[in-house]
């Protein structure tokens, strides 16, 4: 790191105030700072000291996003030759699917950071300031839940609007108002629906040559059998998927977001560096679990009847409560209004589902309509503690 070191003081009177490259100076503070912790101390106010700044805490949760990265690009490889016919059991050719799915999945990982990256150092240039460092978790969260499918120009078109309107508008990093992962699905979502849902988007099915194949092939998710069947859920080539399939993730789906125990190794990741919540991930379950429950109970369709396991551990849920839900700038602040926000994401993840069969996915519009909904939870939470102790003060 050293070596690092030196060639960064080596450049760096290049890019300060009065060097031939001073405009520029966001993009160097950008590198040096995301490798080195900066060397600035406050020297005046209330301040706290601690040893991790924001590029730190981005690159911990870029680090619990790495098993659910890892397993996507082995599922995908293992969906496509389920699909084709070849390496049909778990153990079968590992390498192959690791190999297909690196050659599918990497690509999209790449598009979408060099996208987001470019607008935010171009945004940084224009209004001299340094580069936000919020991007280096949005452009790993983007590639993970979208399609394995998503033609390439759409990521990076999703991504660039994600930064600019979602983010870039509002101030930057710890301004959004809106999750930008979510921001950018939302967007392909309603602009290029067909690229977005269906059943021939989840897995690739193009054999050598470029022919695809279709015959007794369903690419339908579970979360989509299961607004037409119920129980009934099966894989790409008709055999039944368990509960415990589902869990580990060897479904059809968005890219990152199938297996839930990958979710949850990044949660533990989240939870022993105190970078995430606990209240709202464990306030996320238990909303779905008991809106899942009381659609058991009052069940009037095939989809009321998915018991609330499975509910929980099918689509994006686990992976929307884990990271998306979590995200420090768009969640609630107050420890209640914690609870209160991640029951309602519960609750309406569920509800989506079960009574919007044309979208079977509720968490991506959950989260979002709860983003916009946080402050004023906050702003309720706050007005009812000042409430209280003033009536306090009046016995007093």
């Amino acid at each position: 790191m050293q070596l690092f070191k030196n060639i960064l003081n080596k450049v760096k009177p290049h890019f300060e105030e009065g060097g031939k490259l001073e405009k520029v100076y966001p993009a160097y503070d950008a590198f040096s700072t995301f490798l080195f912790v900066p060397g600035n101390t406050t020297q005046e106010g209330t301040h706290i000291r601690d040893g991790i700044d924001l590029k730190r805490t981005m690159i911990t949760v870029v680090f619990a996003l790495i098993p659910c990265l890892l397993f996507g690009i082995w599922n995908v490889g293992h969906q496509h030759y389920l699909a084709v016919g070849n390496f049909t059991e778990l153990a079968e050719g590992f390498w192959e699917k690791v190999f297909f799915g690196s050659w599918k999945v990497l690509p999209i990982v790449v598009v979408s950071y060099v996208a987001g990256l470019t607008v935010e150092f171009i945004a940084a240039i224009i209004k001299k300031e340094p580069v936000n460092e919020g991007f280096l978790v949005s452009g790993m969260l983007i590639p993970l839940i979208m399609p394995v499918d998503v033609p390439l120009w759409m990521v990076a078109v999703a991504t660039i609007f994600a930064v600019v309107i979602g983010k870039e508008v509002f101030g930057g990093t710890g301004m959004n108002i809106l999750n930008p992962a979510l921001t950018a699905r939302a967007f392909l979502f309603f602009a290029y629906p067909t690229k977005m849902s269906g059943e021939a988007i989840w897995v690739n099915t193009a054999l050598e040559g470029g022919e695809t194949l279709v015959d007794g092939y369903s690419g339908a998710t579970p979360l989509a059998q299961a607004i037409d069947n119920g129980d009934k859920i099966v894989s790409v080539v008709g055999e039944p998927l368990t509960t415990m399939d589902m869990f580990l993730g060897i479904i059809p789906g968005s890219i990152g977001e199938t297996s839930t125990l990958a979710c949850l190794i990044g949660a533990c990741i989240l939870l022993l560096t105190g970078i995430a919540s606990w209240r709202i991930m464990l306030s996320v379950f238990v909303g779905g679990y008991a809106m899942a429950t009381i659609f058991n109970i009052f069940s009037v369709n095939v989809f009321m009847e998915v018991p609330p396991l499975t509910q929980l551990v099918m689509g994006g849920f686990a992976f929307g409560a884990i990271f998306m839900a979590t995200d420090p700038v768009t969640a609630t602040q107050t420890n209640t209004g914690k609870y209160i926000y991640g029951l309602l994401i519960g609750f309406l993840a569920i509800m989506i589902r079960v009574f919007n069969p044309a979208y079977p996915e509720g968490m991506m519009m959950a989260i979002l309509f709860m983003n916009v909904m946080a402050p004023l939870i906050d702003h309720y939470v706050v007005q009812a503690n000042i409430n209280r102790r003033l009536k306090r003060l009046k016995t007093a």
